[in-house]
């Protein structure tokens, strides 16, 4: 069982964040039966299923529908969201997912100057969330990016919940269910770009994660933003298929190697950035 599937339920983001690579692929949003489609290919043989790729999911009308579905079918479903549209979202939390990741690095992201009334409604529908089991992670995924506004909004998030935390090796735990996680910024994988460009790595792509574009395109993981490898198509083929295609085998087993077959994975800025996948 691959442990986690990126589920693009829209490409829209309400957002234009710099660090996001955006997409020119066709906006759409999946439909209901799309829904049922996709996550029929995916059941039994994926456990986490994660409401994002490119855009934002709080953008589609069915998401609590689908989280229910989701939990229905046995999946554990999880979201990632900018959490600027958290007061239309309480849905959301009566659909009851697994966790919530709200990116609050996407707030400086676009410049924004509401840093206090934002913090206030994160944080409003995060101790509600929390109080209902449902796990809430507060990323700051700007590490080493030059000037945040980290700290000030940290002071706005000790005003819900007083210091002191309790310090984890990637952040910290403020309460039961409720987290603050750090990473380093990167680039996103671009095939065109050689400032990363290294043929040795190693990536979990095909052994623990995958991604499913809106459209149902298969690729290797949650940043092939642009669907680059194309490995198949889920309307089309079914899951075990498209994962024992030649292009797909060869990208495992390259990475069994320590090898990076493809072009954007020889170009993969987290890879490099984070060296989270140095084995």
């Amino acid at each position: 069982m691959i442990t986690r599937c990126y589920l693009e339920i829209t490409n829209i983001c309400n957002l234009n964040c710099f660090f996001c690579p955006k997409t020119d692929r066709a906006k759409r949003r999946l439909t209901l039966d799309e829904f049922e489609v996709l996550t029929n290919r995916l059941q039994g043989k994926i456990k986490f299923l994660y409401f994002h790729l490119m855009g934002e999911p709080l953008l589609h009308p069915l998401l609590p529908r689908f989280i229910t579905i989701a939990r229905d079918k046995g999946f554990v479903p999880v979201l990632t969201t900018n959490g600027t549209l958290l007061s239309n979202g309480y849905g959301v939390i009566e659909a009851l997912p697994h966790k919530i990741q709200i990116s609050l690095h996407s707030h400086e992201g676009n410049g924004r100057e509401d840093a206090e009334e934002y913090i206030s409604e994160v944080m409003k529908f995060s101790i509600e969330a929390v109080e209902r089991g449902i796990v809430i992670v507060l990323r700051f995924w700007n590490e080493g990016g030059g000037e945040s506004n980290n700290e000030k909004l940290l002071q706005f998030i000790s005003r819900y919940v007083p210091q002191p935390w309790t310090q984890r090796y990637y952040g910290w735990m403020l309460k039961e269910n409720l987290y603050i996680e750090y990473d380093k910024i990167f680039e996103w994988p671009d095939s065109e770009r050689d400032e990363y460009a290294c043929d040795e790595s190693f990536c979990y792509a095909l052994r623990n994660q995958i991604g499913v574009l809106v459209d149902g395109t298969v690729v290797p993981c949650c940043l092939d933003h642009a669907g680059d490898i194309n490995l198949g198509n889920l309307y089309e083929s079914d899951l075990e298929s498209i994962l024992s295609s030649p292009r797909a085998r060869a990208i495992y087993d390259g990475f069994t190697r320590h090898k990076a077959v493809e072009p954007l994975c020889r170009r993969c800025g987290y890879a490099a950035v984070t060296k989270r996948f140095r084995k």
